[in-house]
């Protein structure tokens, strides 16, 4: 069975987005396609006329510091987002989290834009840039426009980005400065299913012993990917301690919208771990803002 008709490698923004919007029948872009090619093969997804190739388009392959803000094209691999130093300097969070995707040959071809754009809940370098308080770059025939992480994702596997028109070119993240950690953990499955029992990512400012800012992501704990406002706000100006602790971790099991998935994990275990990975994600963070 044939999956798609014709195959475009795009040179440039405007070629990929002329090529999508006017291809006869339906089209997708790929870049490492290690999601979309095996829904495809899977029947996961319905046969697309057009492929268009994104990985030779200069704009999304980089990783650069643009005035003050850290750009990481939606095309870069994820092992090379794991090994610069950029990212390990100003998203440590992001480098654990692309760290743990796949295996060492998926690393070598899977981008963070695939990761963002399959729109799981539970996805790693999506909770990861979401805890970052990440903004996407986001192209369509009109220009290019700035999009904040928690307005990509409509439900589980359905962006709000449009498959025909939108182009994920990459995601902007703040500088680290001084008394910021970042950190990611999770559970997964011995064998089997690839996609996180639960993820956690923290990012956090402080200031002498307090938490001045806080930013907790995890997943998959609702429909979409999940920001731990009410939790966050728990922490917020409290001194860091075991009391502070318990209670965002009360807090979070109040607003999270856990529950059982007959794969990997039941509501109450996942209930049970968001209570150790909150707990060991905020503390390593926490450690990480007396590094310099």
């Amino acid at each position: 069975m044939t999956f798609w008709k014709y195959y475009h490698l795009a040179k440039n923004i405007p070629d990929a987005l002329h090529v999508l919007t006017q291809a006869p029948g339906p089209a997708r872009l790929i870049s490492g396609g290690t999601d979309l090619l095996l829904d495809l093969q899977q029947g996961r997804h319905s046969p697309v006329h057009t492929l268009v190739d994104v990985t030779h388009v200069p704009e999304m392959s980089i990783i650069e510091i643009r005035q003050d803000r850290l750009f990481v094209g939606a095309a870069v691999p994820l092992n090379s987002v794991v090994a610069s130093p950029l990212v390990q300097r100003h998203g440590q969070v992001l480098v654990e989290a692309a760290g743990l995707i796949g295996g060492p040959q998926v690393r070598n071809t899977a981008t963070l834009g695939g990761n963002v754009a399959h729109a799981l809940p539970a996805g790693d370098g999506t909770i990861a840039l979401l805890a970052l308080e990440a903004s996407a770059e986001v192209a369509n025939q009109r220009g290019l426009r700035q999009v904040p992480m928690r307005e990509l994702f409509l439900g589980p596997g359905r962006s709000a980005l449009d498959p025909q028109n939108d182009m994920l070119v990459g995601f902007y993240l703040p500088l680290r400065s001084t008394g910021q950690g970042s950190a990611f953990k999770r559970v997964m499955r011995p064998q089997g299913v690839a996609i996180a029992i639960l993820n956690s990512a923290v990012w956090v400012q402080r200031e002498g012993e307090r938490i001045a800012g806080i930013r907790i992501a995890m997943g998959p704990a609702g429909p979409t990917p999940f920001r731990a406002l009410a939790a966050e706000e728990t922490l917020r100006r409290r001194l860091m301690n075991e009391e502070s602790v318990r209670r965002a971790i009360e807090t979070l099991l109040a607003e999270a919208r856990f529950r059982t998935s007959p794969h990997r994990a039941t509501l109450e275990y996942r209930r049970e771990m968001a209570n150790i990975l909150l707990t060991d994600t905020l503390t390593l963070a926490w450690h990480r803002t007396f590094e310099k």
